[in-house]
Formats: C-alpha cells, structure tokens, sequence
C-alpha cells in the first residue's frame, strides 16, 4: 500500500500556535497529529474542570482549528489529537459547532474510556493511558477530525497506521516500528533541532515540524517540509528516541517496543530511516496517571551580594526559623552564582531559594511572606529578593498506577453517534528487563585530557513522575567504545552528585550506540510539586554533558 504521511503540529500545551498551519501549507501530508498532554497538563485541566465542568480540554487546539479546518478538508489531511484531555466529548461537541459556524462539512469523532477519576477518590484526575486502535476505528469508519483523551503519545501515530494499513493487534513488530515513528514525532520540534546537544550543526533559530513516511511494514523515513528551519540527522532522532523512556522494552497498551532493535541510517538530506524494530505482546495492565492537589506551596529567593555570602545565609535561615518550625516541608538551597572582584552587581551576587509546602495555606502564605518582608531593614546587608513571596498556591502530586486491563472500558464514537467498543488484546506478556547486551571492545590504553564528556557525547533528559531519564549517546564508535566501558552507574552518580543516594539504572543500547540512565525519585511527587531547581529534569544530561572526566585524547 501507499507511504502514509504523518506530521505533528504540537508538542505540548502551549506549542507554536502557528504550527498547524505551516504543517498543512509545507507540503503533502496524510494525517497530522497534535500531542496537547503531559502529567503536568492533565493537572491544569483537571483544575480548569473544577472551575467549569464543561471545560477539561486544550482550546488553543480550537482557536488553530479555526484558522486551519477548512485547510485541511481542502488538502485531505485528516486529524488526529488528543486535546480532549479530560473532555474529549466535550472538545468533538466544540468542534461541530466551529465546523458548522464555518460552513465546512466535517466529520468529528473522539474516543473515550480512558477516565477513571470516579474509582480513585480524592484524585483531580485519574486517567489510564489507551492505545491507538480506537483512533483507529473512527478513521476507517470515516472521520475527518479525531479527539482523544489521554493515550499514549505514540497512538496518535500508531491508531493511523493501522486504519490505513490493516494491521491487526497482533502485527507486533509493524505497530512497534509506528511506536517507534510515534515517539520520534510527538514532541514535535525535538526531533527537528530544538533542545538538541549539538544545536550549532543546524540553524535551529526556528526549526521546522517533524513527519514520518510509514510504510506497510513497520519502517518509517523521519524528515520535515522542505524549506523549513532546524534539521534531521541520526543524532536528532536518536535524541528523542532517548527522551522519557526506561529500558530497552518501551511498554505501551498496544505493544511493547524493542528500542535495542531500532536501526537508524541518514538516507539524505533531512532523512532519517529507521527500521528493524522488533515488537512484543503489551503488558496485561495498562499505566493510569493520577494526579492530586498535594497542598500549598510558596519561595522566595534572596540575592546575597559581595562577601560573607555563607554567612549572610546562615542568617536568613537563623531569622526565618522560629516562623518555619510549623511548616511540614523546608527546602533551602544555596546557589553560589557569585564570582570575586565581579565587574556586575549580578555577577557578584549568589541567590538563596527558600522553598516550602503544607497542606494549610496559611502556614504558607502570609505568615511567611510576612516574615521574609520584615526582614527587608533587619537582615543581612544589601537584603532583597527576587520577587515578594505571594500568598501559597496550589500544587499537584503526580503518581503512576497500574490496573487490569480489562477494568478499562476503551470505546470509539464514530462521527454518526454510534459507539464501538474496542476490543482488548488477547496476548499480553509482563514487562521483564532484557540480559545484559554484550559491549564493544574498550578502547585501548592512551594519553587522556581532562575534558566535558560534551564534547564526545550528546543527552537529552526528561521526567516520568519522580523519577528522571538521562539518554546519553556517542557520535562515533570509539566514543562508544569508551563510553560503554567508562560511564557505570556509579560513574553518573559521581558526577551527579544529586543522585549518589539514589537509585540509579543503567540500559545500554548498543545499536543507537547510547546508554540512557533512570535515576528513581530525584524529582520527588512530579513536576507539579516543583521539588528541585530543574522541576522536570530538562537539563539534567546538559549539566551531565558538562561534568569533567579523563577523555582519552584520540576522541577529542
């Protein structure tokens, strides 16, 4: 059958708005997809939902579609996306009515099933990760415009892939390479240049949106429209292969991925093939988000200016004290940004981040603005802050669950009305670690320079609920060679010293010549509770890249 072409026009809520209709004027696509939701995003909605219960759903995916819609019925590219987050019911209602305003005749589905907050009291938002044949079916019974709520990122892809080629649900290995092509696209311009390690290859100032070229088999081409911005080359696929996963199986509800089979090849200009992707049985429960208003959260940060900034510090925290003894959590965290004989006021000055939660608003609130305020004539010299503390706000704690498949209801409402539910996989394998890959030979001994493991080695990093995903990948095989052998997990623990207590897991995966590295808890309740500096581990593998290390001189 034909190549499909799919593109993405979102990465994230809150995405270029322009995206969707630079992907639909660029060139020839199939189906574009938009990825609105993230843990962090379902927390917001749920919040949005409380204030008004018809709302729970992305409308910037709207106000695009307003722009867009006709656009896509002129060029027959249908859409997928799951803006619907906890409303897709609602958002296909919103569209109807922005088609029918429009004078566009188009078909709108969604898929629902996925909600499950009313089994988990006490939850804003409980919702179980679906897969993408109930995309699927609404596309082979007609729609133009597919809503979802919360599915995986991939089945965005995956759910196409399967209306337009016939797979079955046990085609393993072909709905593991759309897994694959999936995961590669939904973070839109990630895989375009944007947020990459070696960003100065390209001209990144405003990368181009991904697509993929499926093909029937399970291979797919990752590239972007010709004339737009950033670039497509092994190391910017590998990059977001790397992003947010665990180990070499990449479960989804759907079926289980092999990362350690993909094989990547530059086959042009801003063409990357990927190919060899085997795939397995999903696992026998499917992932549920949970998310939950934690409590009441406040900070202040305090410039400490010129000398004494350890003691100027040691004071703050002896004044504060007596107000901070009711509180339930403290964090104080010194980041000495200042430097001797600074030519700035700013380059001499370090910044104290005082950082505190409770589930009573008040213990966070006025009483420690109040506090941190009077001391504005009273403390150290040269006392100011960032921004004044403000009165607490609400935040959320992220948890990931696991529940019986078959306590899932996933359904597909067709643009006519008709609900289809979407059968279950008959198959299922539990989610096992694969042995130990053998490892390349280390290179041999030779004269090393102290140097940043960035100048031989790219990352990205991301969160999973509390726990962080460091990918770490070499550009050629004797960087690999050596590190393979040099990076252990005690090594990044080393060089990380935020995770010498915790735990930390290596996966190599020889065939992307990378290592990616889960570090369990550094993130603490999720990026809603915002516990450390980097609250999604973001730039994690960038402070990595700049630790030093004894780089054997034949590979700089």
């Amino acid at each position: 059958m034909s190549v499909l072409r799919v593109g993405n026009a979102s990465g994230f809520y809150g995405d270029r708005f322009d995206a969707m209709r630079e992907m639909l004027t660029g060139g020839p696509l199939d189906v574009l997809t938009g990825d609105y939701l993230a843990e962090l995003t379902m927390l917001i909605l749920g919040r949005d939902r409380l204030k008004d219960p018809g709302a729970g759903y992305a409308r910037t995916f709207l106000r695009q579609l307003e722009e867009c819609l006709g656009l896509a019925r002129e060029r027959g590219v249908r859409i997928v996306t799951n803006a619907g987050g906890l409303n897709p019911a609602g958002l296909a209602d919103a569209v109807r009515v922005l088609a029918d305003r429009l004078g566009i005749p188009v078909r709108v589905a969604h898929v629902e099933g996925d909600d499950l907050t009313a089994a988990h009291p006490g939850a804003l938002a409980a919702h179980a990760y679906l897969g993408g044949f109930g995309i699927a079916e609404c596309l082979r019974a007609g729609a133009d415009v597919v809503v979802t709520g919360r599915v995986t990122d991939a089945a965005l892809v995956t759910g196409p892939a399967a209306a337009h080629f016939g797979w079955g649900p046990t085609e393993y290995d072909r709905l593991a390479g759309a897994v694959v092509a999936g995961h590669v696209l939904e973070c839109g311009a990630q895989a375009t240049g944007g947020n990459y390690s070696f960003f100065q290859d390209g001209d990144v100032r405003r990368p181009g949106f991904p697509l993929a070229e499926l093909h029937a088999d399970g291979t797919s081409v990752v590239t972007k429209h010709d004339g737009t911005g950033g670039f497509v080359d092994v190391g910017t696929v590998t990059a977001q292969l790397l992003y947010e996963t665990h180990g070499a199986r990449y479960a989804g509800p759907d079926v289980t991925a092999r990362l350690d089979t993909v094989r990547l090849s530059q086959d042009g200009p801003d063409r990357v093939r990927v190919e060899g992707v085997r795939g397995e049985a999903p696992p026998p429960t499917l992932k549920v988000g949970l998310n939950r208003l934690g409590g009441f959260r406040n900070e202040v940060a305090f410039v400490l200016t010129g000398l004494d900034v350890e003691a100027k510090a040691a004071l703050v925290r002896g004044q504060l004290e007596p107000v901070l003894g009711r509180v339930a959590d403290v964090r104080w965290d010194l980041a000495r940004t200042d430097r001797p004989d600074a030519a700035t006021e700013e380059t001499a000055s370090a910044l104290l981040r005082l950082v505190v939660r409770d589930a009573d608003q008040q213990v966070v609130g006025r009483a420690l603005s109040g506090a941190a305020v009077e001391l504005a004539l009273a403390g150290y010299p040269g006392f100011h802050v960032l921004a004044p503390p403000g009165k607490g706000a609400p935040y959320g704690v992220f948890d990931a669950l696991h529940v019986p498949r078959n306590t899932v209801a996933h359904v597909a409402v067709r643009h006519d009305g008709r609900r289809v539910p979407v059968p279950d996989v008959q198959d299922t394998a539990v989610l096992r670690a694969v042995p130990e890959p053998p490892l390349p030979r280390p290179l041999p001994p030779g004269p090393v320079r102290r140097a940043p493991l960035g100048l031989v080695a790219g990352a990205r990093s991301g969160d999973k609920g509390g726990d962080a995903n460091v990918g770490v990948w070499a550009r050629t095989d004797d960087a690999w060679r050596w590190l393979a052998h040099e990076l252990t997990a005690d090594r990044f623990r080393e060089l990380i010293p935020e995770a010498r207590d915790l735990p930390v897991v290596r996966h190599p995966l020889p065939n992307l010549r990378a290592l990616n590295f889960v570090v369990e808890g550094i993130l603490g309740e999720g990026v809603a509770a915002q516990a450390r500096f980097d609250p999604q581990a973001k730039a994690l593998g960038e402070w990595l890249r700049a630790r030093h290390l004894d780089i054997p001189e034949a590979l700089l």
